[in-house]
């Protein structure tokens, strides 16, 4: 007779911390399957900004997509940084892992309504199921992790604090909804940094290294879907012009270069202290954000060269230009400027700089995106082909 106790520690392993050195650490499959369920939610969040491109809702579609964004970013990177320091895959790690696979699902049906209401109650449930179902794990911590008890505890109730303060974001006056969010987002970001003061946990450099790279694939390769979708309506439609030949080659350049860029340097030997660990994990918030904003951006420009779309080609041209900006600048401070000296060091701010200018020389948006990856492009190859011996 198979005794009860054995079949249940079968099921359930204490919550030990990983080893931080452990070699060939890579991501689990249950870790990608969170993060290809994950990007459902940032893929809806990406249509609703693209339509409020198209009708020239920017303010505020740029505001309500970046309070969605921050969301869905800290619930990702809270499980992410979790599960390189205690992911022990035992069947109860699993089931919690799964309820927060829902939570995101749930937070990607209210993504809608939030943009096109104002209405905040569906994604907050949602995201109230992914931390509730993290403040779970980081109580078994607590129990397992003698040495590390007062940070599980700290990111526990911190957690729990804060969350209770979402919950009250529901009754806020809508005129009070900007402040409040600013209030608390800066609230979630503390957490980690009191609970990390008490004893830094066990996280994996290579592991989380490789994770943020992941994520900036996945991405990626939903913004070319996004692309792509808007690409094939536009050529259903019968709305093919030589300007969208250009956007379809400038688009393609620029994901492409993006992440040739993101990928050309090593930085996990980087991350070998707290504070560099908190700027860089934190950091990538703007890389995430501008990857996907731009994947948003270049949709909604194939409706401005096929005069779909209310935005005016010279405020489109812009909103692609800060996006690459915006990620430009966020890769150079995270990857290359602590490396680069002389004028190597210069050549992504003088990118910047040329790409803010093109909308102002070159007025259809599918010419100025064109030109945009051209210059992306030629700082590549100057920068491989010219300095890397400098």
């Amino acid at each position: 007779m198979t005794n009860p106790m054995i079949s249940l520690s079968s099921w359930l392993k204490p919550l030990s911390p990983r080893d931080p050195h452990e070699k060939h650490r890579v991501a689990t499959s249950l870790e990608l399957l969170f993060d290809l369920i994950f990007v459902v939610a940032i893929a809806t969040a990406g249509q609703q900004l693209h339509h409020a491109l198209v009708e020239n809702h920017l303010s505020h579609g740029l505001m309500l997509y970046g309070m969605v964004f921050f969301a869905l970013w800290w619930a990702w990177m809270n499980f992410s940084w979790f599960a390189s320091a205690y992911d022990n895959d035992d069947a109860l790690y699993r089931i919690l892992t799964f309820v927060q696979i829902v939570g995101s699902l749930v937070i990607a049906a209210g993504i809608p309504r939030a943009f096109q209401q104002q209405d905040f109650d569906v994604i907050i449930i949602g995201y109230a199921i992914m931390r509730l179902s993290l403040v779970t794990q980081w109580f078994r911590v607590a129990k397992h992790d003698v040495q590390r008890r007062k940070t599980a505890l700290r990111y526990a109730f911190g957690i729990i604090i804060v969350q209770l303060g979402w919950l009250g974001f529901h009754f806020s006056p809508i005129h009070f909804t900007g402040y409040l969010f600013l209030l608390l987002a800066a609230a979630e970001l503390c957490v980690p940094i009191f609970a990390e003061a008490a004893s830094r946990t066990p996280w994996h450099a290579h592991h989380i290294s490789e994770r943020y790279a992941l994520l900036t694939i996945i991405v990626l390769g939903e913004s070319i879907v996004g692309c792509s979708l808007a690409m094939a309506d536009a050529l259903q439609n019968q709305r093919f012009s030589t300007e969208l030949i250009f956007l379809m080659i400038g688009g393609l350049l620029m994901m492409f270069t993006i992440w040739w860029a993101y990928f050309d340097s090593e930085i996990a030997e980087r991350l070998n202290s707290r504070k560099m660990a908190f700027a860089w994990g934190y950091g990538h918030f703007f890389v995430f954000i501008s990857i996907a904003a731009l994947g948003a951006a270049l949709a909604a420009a194939v409706d401005v060269v096929s005069h779909e779309a209310l935005i005016s080609s010279e405020r489109e041209s812009y909103f692609v230009a800060i996006s690459l900006m915006v990620y430009t600048t966020s890769l150079y401070v995270l990857h290359e400027a602590h490396h680069q000296s002389g004028f190597k060091k210069w050549l992504y701010p003088l990118t910047v700089v040329i790409v803010l200018c093109i909308p102002q020389f070159i007025g259809p948006a599918g010419y100025a995106i064109f030109a945009m990856a051209v210059v992306y492009v030629l700082r590549l190859i100057l920068s491989k082909r010219f300095l890397t011996a400098a």
